[in-house]
């Protein structure tokens, strides 16, 4: 009897260890890809269900695009940029007040409202009616200060003509909403990659190691190489770079699409790329842009203000050459 007993014992524990086992086995990886906001999505995650979420992340997608894109005309924010009085919804007061918090710290260097100006020198949703010259460039100029615009009981205080946009900040937070949604579903491991912006958590299950994410090089012809791999592990990582979205003059200067909110004028930086990496895609996003616009010694002293930034800022010396900084630890 006792050897039966520790026999029927043994085969139950076996059952055991082969379910968990195959349990085990079953965790991998999902994928699901599509285009969004002009640009691509890839969502990595994995559950022992497999159960595909596009049909949820494309929800999401319609919400916030209807809460914050300025390419669409019935948008809460086109309907404020049209001086309608309206309720905004609650992704927009968090974006809203994320970007009060950067507009701040950044001391203006990350401005919603510079989109009037955006949109004057075309790199925005809107085509410029009239061509741009000094007198426009200081009549919209009136327009912009974020210290200008309020939010009361979810309704914006603004004066009319004020144009605000969130492109510089609103990707990154599409990203953590994607985020938060699949840890809300018990998701342990994924990778959120909305057109270059990141967020990871846990590790790749089907590689068995850490998510790696690559930094691309400067090109300016359009092709792709990577300038350094790291791994990002349950954080998440942004890039703003001049390097792609740019105009020339008759000279064959470049300029770059993100404007200087001082003087009107497309930013003459020489920085080309700058990859951030922080706790949510949403900062990291904002950051990168307001780095962007400073250039490379305001950057390197502000990010020494901020340790808690981690940075890879790719810019050209005075001779031409690339250099890279990797500042706070970026590539630990």
């Amino acid at each position: 009897m006792k050897l039966l007993f520790a026999l029927k014992k043994f085969l139950f524990v076996l059952c055991l260890v082969v379910f968990f086992v195959s349990c085990k086995q079953e965790l991998k990886n999902s994928k699901i890809s599509g285009s969004v906001f002009g640009t691509f999505y890839e969502i990595t995650y994995a559950s022992n269900t497999n159960e595909n979420y596009k049909k949820q992340f494309d929800s999401i997608f319609y919400i916030i695009n209807k809460s914050m894109s300025n390419y669409q005309p019935d948008s809460n924010i086109s309907k404020l940029n049209k001086n309608e009085n309206i309720s905004v919804d609650a992704h927009f007061v968090k974006v809203f007040k994320a970007s009060k918090k950067l507009y701040r710290e950044t001391e203006g260097a990350l401005d919603p409202t510079i989109g009037n100006l955006v949109n004057a020198w075309d790199f925005g949703s809107e085509k410029p009616k009239i061509k741009i010259d000094s007198m426009k460039i200081d009549s919209l100029l009136n327009y912009v200060g974020f210290n200008r615009v309020g939010l009361v009981d979810n309704y914006i205080k603004k004066e009319d003509g004020v144009f605000i946009d969130f492109n510089a900040i609103a990707k990154g937070y599409a990203v953590d909403v994607i985020g938060e949604f699949l840890e809300a579903k018990a998701v342990k491991n994924y990778m959120v990659n909305i057109g270059g912006e990141l967020r990871s958590k846990g590790v790749n299950v089907d590689k068995k190691k850490n998510w790696t994410v690559g930094v691309e090089n400067p090109n300016f012809d359009g092709s792709q190489s990577t300038n350094t791999v790291i791994e990002l592990k349950d954080k998440a990582m942004a890039t703003s770079g001049t390097y792609r979205k740019f105009k020339l003059d008759e000279n064959g200067n470049r300029y770059a699409h993100i404007i200087n909110t001082k003087t009107g004028y497309p930013s003459k930086t020489n920085i080309l790329s700058v990859s951030v990496i922080a706790e949510t895609c949403m900062m990291a996003d904002g950051y990168a842009t307001a780095l962007q616009a400073m250039g490379v010694k305001k950057a390197d002293y502000f990010l020494a203000k901020h340790p808690e930034l981690k940075a890879y800022i790719i810019f050209e010396n005075n001779k031409q050459e690339l250099e890279v900084l990797d500042i706070n630890g970026f590539k630990e």
